[in-house]
């Protein structure tokens, strides 16, 4: 059973999805959440604080999809096959919260807010370092940065489906994920990398 926070964070969602958060009023979530004025104010101090917690715990759960895609036994190929892989599924079976995510979600954020996001973008790229770094140092990855090596992985994948979370694309972006995946491996897997799993030859 659902928490009275949970449900002002659904209804949250929910009115930022269809409204905006521009368009979005405390008092249409409360309506949406059957939640009371004290209710609210009581977890929350204002729309913009829900709206920053709705985000980073968004960010959490994406970042989880991602993060637990890779794993040792990975050869760099499926490796990068796999985080693509996951960034599309969880795009499109979270559609609503992928739109919050990349769509609305807004810059402006309280300091807290900007702060705990740097905090979850480390633990991800230390996530991906854990299966990534034995791959560089047996020059199977070529060597860049973690943060141009993501955006090598993800960068191309977030165009196409933001064009889908923004209705621009009805088609299901996963349709096109051959086609992702070979662009990656041609830009971060090193020429002659072994077709293997992990450590296995």
């Amino acid at each position: 059973m659902s928490t009275a926070r949970e449900d002002l964070l659904a209804a949250g969602l929910a009115v930022f999805d269809r409204d905006g958060f521009e368009g979005a009023t405390v008092a249409e979530i409360r309506s949406r959440a059957r939640a009371s004025n004290g209710s609210f104010f009581h977890f929350f101090t204002s729309k913009k604080e829900l709206a920053g917690t709705l985000f980073l715990e968004i960010l959490q759960t994406y970042h989880a999809a991602i993060i637990t895609s890779v794993d040792d036994r990975c050869g760099a190929r499926e490796g990068v096959a796999r985080l693509i892989r996951a960034h599309l599924d969880w795009v499109v079976i979270n559609r609503r919260e992928a739109r919050f995510l990349f769509e609305i979600s807004r810059s402006e954020w309280g300091e807290e807010v900007r702060g705990a996001q740097r905090t979850e973008n480390s633990r991800l790229t230390d996530g991906i370092e854990r299966w990534r770094a034995p791959l560089l140092a047996r020059g199977e990855l070529l060597p860049m940065s973690a943060v141009l090596f993501f955006s090598q992985i993800i960068g191309p994948a977030q165009i196409f489906c933001r064009a889908y979370l923004s209705g621009r694309h009805q088609s299901d972006p996963r349709e096109q994920v051959e086609t992702l995946i070979a662009c990656a491996i041609r830009a971060v897997v090193a020429p002659g990398a072994p077709e293997r799993v992990g450590g296995m030859s």
